[in-house]
């Protein structure tokens, strides 16, 4: 007899969530057990070895990605819809699948040199192609600015959308959708309004942009940052 798929959700899920917290190599079997209250030997009914468990979490989260992605990419968008259409997707992914995507994250590299995973490589191929080809499009057809470095501008949208796996929560104050709302008119359209930027004195943006010279120069003499 195998497992009901409700039954097999419940335990991937256990799963995802011990992966995301303990990373692979520190996650046992017995452990993913102890989490969704069996003994291991259970655990070995539904699935073979750990490898198995997160084989079928990243797949199952790729696959669904890549189902909403390319419906998007499919739809005949402009170019600023396109990538506005992209984000929102990217976070109702993070939503659906916050653990897979934080396991993505932090195991991808190390598990697309197995042959199991090689399908990890060309998911980040895809994902590439599909972003940059939105990007592109977009200045060739002046929707973006001329002067956009667009390999840049990419991996600042995919950073600062795929980290909030890391704080995002489902069933918090703002839906997937509104995130990606705000998170849109702060990159597409800027941070204060439009009306606002037109009053902003060439007095005060060059002694603004002093006194952070003056911040930043103190920093760099007491914290040696990030490379």
């Amino acid at each position: 007899m195998s497992a009901s798929p409700e039954r097999r959700r419940e335990l991937l899920s256990t799963a995802a969530e011990v992966f995301a917290a303990h990373g692979y190599n520190a996650t046992t079997v017995r452990r993913i057990a102890d989490e969704a209250g069996m003994l291991a030997g259970s655990l070995y009914y539904h699935f073979d070895s750990k490898e198995s468990m997160v084989d079928e979490i990243l797949s199952t989260f790729l696959d669904e990605l890549w189902a909403g992605y390319e419906a998007v990419l499919g739809a005949g968008l402009g170019p600023r819809e396109t990538v506005e259409a992209l984000v929102t997707e990217s976070f109702r992914e993070i939503d659906r699948h916050r653990a897979a995507v934080a396991i993505y994250q932090k195991e991808s590299k190390h598990l697309s040199a197995q042959p199991r995973f090689g399908y990890l490589t060309e998911s980040q191929r895809k994902f590439e192609r599909a972003w940059l080809g939105a990007l592109e499009r977009g200045v060739a057809e002046r929707v973006f600015r001329a002067d956009l470095d667009i390999r840049l501008a990419y991996r600042f949208l995919r950073d600062t959308v795929w980290v909030a796996a890391s704080w995002y929560r489902p069933g918090g104050q703002h839906s997937p959708e509104e995130i990606a709302r705000q998170y849109l008119s702060m990159v597409l359209d800027g941070i204060t309004p439009r009306d606002a930027t037109t009053t902003v004195s060439a007095t005060t943006a060059v002694s603004t942009t002093t006194a952070l010279g003056a911040t930043t120069t103190a920093r760099e003499t007491t914290t040696a940052g990030p490379s």
